[in-house]
């Protein structure tokens, strides 16, 4: 039974989250070992310093958007984006009867 819903729609959404995600990691390094450098202040009081370690766990947490992506395109029907990739460039072609 096809599905009713665009799996390639969802496949071009992902690569195209995939992307944006890919061009933040690098800010998003620098900006935690800022926050970690910011640890290290001299006489910093501990609560400044839980703020910090939380923000630099949050920054961290990269790998999890990865790993959403990720599942999101192991929850896609297999081969329903490919499928449905072929239908479209089939679809626009003109068939010929002689």
């Amino acid at each position: 039974m096809p599905i009713k819903w665009s799996a390639l729609k969802v496949s071009e959404a992902m690569d195209m989250v995939e992307e944006f995600i890919d061009q933040s990691a690098e800010p998003l390094e620098q900006a935690r070992l800022v926050a970690i450098a910011a640890r290290g202040i001299a006489d910093i009081p501990q609560y400044i310093d839980e703020r910090l370690a939380h923000l630099t766990a949050s920054i961290g947490r990269i790998d999890h958007i990865k790993g959403s992506i990720k599942a999101v395109r192991e929850s896609l029907p297999v081969g329903a984006a490919v499928e449905e990739r072929k239908r479209i460039e089939s679809g626009n072609q003109l068939v010929l009867v002689a």
